[in-house]
């Protein structure tokens, strides 16, 4: 992505700005400027109990959020790297104080002052953390909660309600069935004139993946199987760039494991085997089984760090000599738990795509606020709009892969394969796309492929849809020959 687009955007919105005299609009487009220049804001989205504030804690590696039914859960909470420890809350008013809180182990704790959850917009946690240097996260009340004006706080914000825009950029999507409410979640999110719901800014993660196998030691690969065939399912190909299978409350112990866990762990795989077997049958059998070496207290708190399955994974891990200490442990718990290929996507989908969902959000915002003015320049500002939407590149790259998944480009599964690999749909860096598209001499394929599609976009028998896509794609390659050329 060139500066080229955001600087348009910025110029757009300074004169939208100065042709602005409604303070509220105003206010409005101040922030959507502020956001150009911001860290990615990925929101974590999910029904109750999907596992969200589990995988945000195992995304920054802390457990920071809190997990359980607390108030704090029903308030839209932001995560973002500050040179500080802070926490704010906006109430509905618009005002901001910072409030008081506390960790002593696990999750934060915040005193909100006795205000009540309804009258507070978004809680803001300032965290010094490398993990969120380059994206924000966002963690959302549960949809479908028993509270509908908790679930209404996560549609409002992500723009879900049919009135409001989002305030995310991307977002992250937990299920653990494939619903039609997760469907219709998807549907709207970014479904606006300007940003019609596309793949690129959503990736859906099969939540509490450990679950779906009985918290079996292959409970994982069979995870792996559902999420791909749901990937390949049409109603989610158009939607979201992929689904990853998630144990979050595995990645969330792998990422703050300590010694003394550890130890506890060690002291099982110690047992007997037989005497293994039967105490990790059932969480009751698990608590309750007389064991003079760990408390029921000690097993409990092993439960609830790690999960059934955690705890079996972790016991055969040690046991094989695959975990010879509390690190390697944390690493194989990180890897397996299936958080480290998410975090690879969200480097590289969502990383790569920065400026362009960016950009996206302003535009949207842009349409909206022009809406409510008046005067002789607002008609020129919405060409403008329509102008930036029509040609910046970015934005073709976008409606060729969100009709390519749709299925209305008569694309052969070959072709189809490499445009979305080409646009860099699957987790790609754009600078590994070429490499990663053909075999041998990867320029000399790249050309002979770029041949080939302008052949296509010059063929008049050819669709006027299917001379379209192909010039995108002829487009997108020479931009990438082009970058490697200057490498």
């Amino acid at each position: 992505m060139s500066d080229t687009l955001l600087d348009d955007l910025r110029s757009l919105l300074d004169r939208t700005r100065a042709s602005c005299d409604d303070p509220m609009v105003g206010a409005r487009l101040d922030r959507l400027a502020e956001r150009l220049d911001e860290p990615l804001i990925v929101a974590i989205a999910g029904k109750v109990k999907a596992g969200k504030s589990t995988l945000l804690n195992a995304l920054i590696g802390e457990e920071l959020a809190p997990t359980d039914a607390g108030e704090c859960t029903r308030i839209v909470t932001w995560y973002r790297n500050g040179p500080t420890y802070r926490v704010t809350i906006e109430s509905d008013d618009g005002t901001e104080r910072q409030v008081p809180f506390h960790r002593d182990e696990g999750a934060l704790e915040v005193d909100l002052g006795g205000q009540p959850v309804e009258r507070i917009r978004r809680m803001t946690v300032d965290w010094p953390s490398a993990r969120l240097s380059d994206l924000t996260l966002i963690d959302t009340p549960g949809l479908e909660s028993v509270s509908t004006r908790t679930s209404d706080r996560t549609h409002t914000f992500l723009g879900t309600d049919g009135e409001s825009h989002a305030e995310a950029d991307a977002v992250i999507y937990l299920m653990k069935h494939l619903h039609r409410a997760d469907i219709g979640f998807l549907e709207a999110f970014r479904d606006d004139a300007d940003a019609t719901a596309s793949p690129i800014s959503a990736i859906s993660v099969l939540s509490r993946a450990d679950e779906v196998g009985v918290c079996r030691l292959d409970a994982m690969v069979a995870a792996n199987r559902i999420a791909t065939t749901w990937r390949n399912d049409p109603r989610l190909r158009r939607l979201c760039q992929t689904v990853v299978p998630v144990a979050g409350l595995v990645a969330q112990a792998g990422a703050s494991l300590t010694e003394q866990e550890f130890q506890a762990l060690r002291t099982i795989a110690r047992l007997p085997r037989p005497q293994v077997d039967a105490l990790l049958l059932t969480v009751d059998r698990f608590v309750n089984t007389e064991l003079d070496e760990l408390t029921p207290v000690e097993r409990e708190l092993l439960l609830e760090r790690f999960g059934v399955f955690g705890i079996r994974l972790s016991v055969s891990l040690i046991r094989l000599g695959a975990a010879d200490h509390a690190r390697m442990l944390a690493d194989e718990l990180w890897r397996r738990s299936g958080v480290e290929e998410l975090r690879f996507l969200l480097g590289t989908v969502f990383a790569e795509r920065r400026d362009i969902l960016k950009a996206r959000v302003a535009l949207a915002g842009l349409d909206t606020a022009l809406g409510e003015l008046e005067g002789p320049e607002i008609a020129e500002l919405e060409r403008e709009i329509e102008r930036i939407g029509a040609n910046a590149h970015q934005f073709r790259e976008i409606h060729v892969l969100h009709a390519l998944r749709s299925g209305r480009l008569p694309f052969t599964a070959t072709e189809t394969d490499e445009v979305e690999r080409l646009l860099g749909s699957v987790g790609s860096p754009s600078r590994a796309r070429l490499a990663g598209l053909h075999d041998g001499d990867s320029r000399q394929a790249a050309l002979d492929a770029l041949e080939r599609w302008r052949i296509r976009s010059e063929n008049p028998m050819s669709p006027l849809d299917v001379v379209d896509a192909a010039r995108v794609v002829i487009r997108t390659y020479e931009g990438l020959l082009a970058a490697s050329d200057e490498r």
